[in-house]
């Protein structure tokens, strides 16, 4: 079985296959990736395609048998972990992955990820491809905290990436950022994102990006050193590598503690960006039941709002992004 598939949507469309799967597949550069389609990597609508000008449109189901797939050398190995399991049934597990777990191996790290752990707790991924990354059907930041559904089966693997390509799965985020947003009323960004034209380890809003949209709501203030900040929900509408840091950065309020797109902010001691999945919702792909997933603010991040100087406005007390 082919270890990764896509079905496209309207956004961004028609793009070439090997643009495509560059984006899809980062820690692969363009070459790598039009070399595997050549040797026979790639399928599109259940064909073998070999040329990576091939052209995608809405609705094309493709899929890309990544590097290492079946072969036994690129498994990762079973690996008592520390993280907990929000949810579980033999479908599905909702993970609340902690903060510094990397979600799979690459980048120079081999092992200690949460495929590593999950593999330890749920033997049967082991059968999945790819088999780098069994059942991972979409990814947090390794310093991004939060919650990931994870497919037990191929079945449901297929149909969860489709739900996320279909914007099916509701995915919100908590996050503090620098400066003061107009309380009661949210907005939206909507800017393309792409690998940043000088440093290829970054994102950034770039004319030809892939279409990215992010809600945002604003919570309530707070102040460091006699700084605004605001806290923040978020939801994804898309989900570009990166996309909440580069979307927040681009309209002038990156988010407190972030390395890359951030800002550190006196009197915040954080050793990573405010940003936690605190609820996720979706189908479940074999029961059709409304799942809604949630997870409190960790620790780390509590600290740090109980150290900041204390709102002056009430803070919004619902618990999930509103409809308006």
């Amino acid at each position: 079985m082919p270890p990764l598939t896509f079905e496209l949507d309207g956004d961004g469309l028609p793009i070439r296959l090997d643009l495509f799967l560059r984006q899809e597949v980062p820690e692969l550069s363009r070459t790598e990736v039009q070399r595997l389609i050549r040797a026979g990597a790639a399928r599109v609508n259940g064909r073998g395609v070999d040329a990576p000008s091939t052209r995608l449109n809405s609705g094309d189901f493709v899929e890309f048998a990544s590097p290492g797939a079946g072969n036994p050398d690129s498994r990762p190995i079973p690996q008592d972990l520390d993280f907990r399991v929000a949810y579980e049934d033999e479908h599905v597990i909702v993970v609340d992955k902690p903060a510094g777990l990397a979600v799979h191996a690459g980048a120079g790290r081999e092992d200690m990820t949460l495929v590593n752990g999950l593999l330890a707790r749920y033997p049967d991924l082991a059968n999945l491809e790819p088999v780098e990354r069994p059942g991972i059907v979409h990814r947090l930041d390794a310093d991004t905290s939060g919650l990931m559904v994870v497919a037990r089966t191929a079945d449901v693997g297929v149909k969860l990436s489709s739900a996320i390509n279909k914007r099916e799965v509701q995915r919100f985020y908590i996050a503090l950022v620098a400066g003061k947003l107009p309380l009661g009323r949210g907005g939206v960004i909507d800017q393309p994102v792409g690998r940043h034209p000088r440093i290829r380890t970054r994102q950034s809003v770039v004319p030809d990006g892939r279409p990215a949209r992010t809600r945002f709501y604003p919570l309530t203030h707070y102040w460091a050193s006699r700084k605004p900040l605001t806290l923040i929900q978020l939801k994804l509408e898309t989900g570009r590598t990166h996309q909440i840091r580069v979307h927040m950065q681009a309209i002038g309020y990156p988010v407190v503690g972030d390395p890359t797109y951030g800002v550190s902010v006196p009197g915040i001691d954080l050793r990573r960006q405010f940003l936690h999945a605190h609820c996720i919702e979706f189908h479940h792909p074999a029961t059709g039941e409304q799942l809604e997933i949630t997870s409190q603010i960790p620790e780390d991040l509590a600290n740090v709002l109980r150290r900041v100087d204390p709102p002056s406005e009430t803070p919004w007390g619902a618990e999930k992004y509103p409809s308006g």
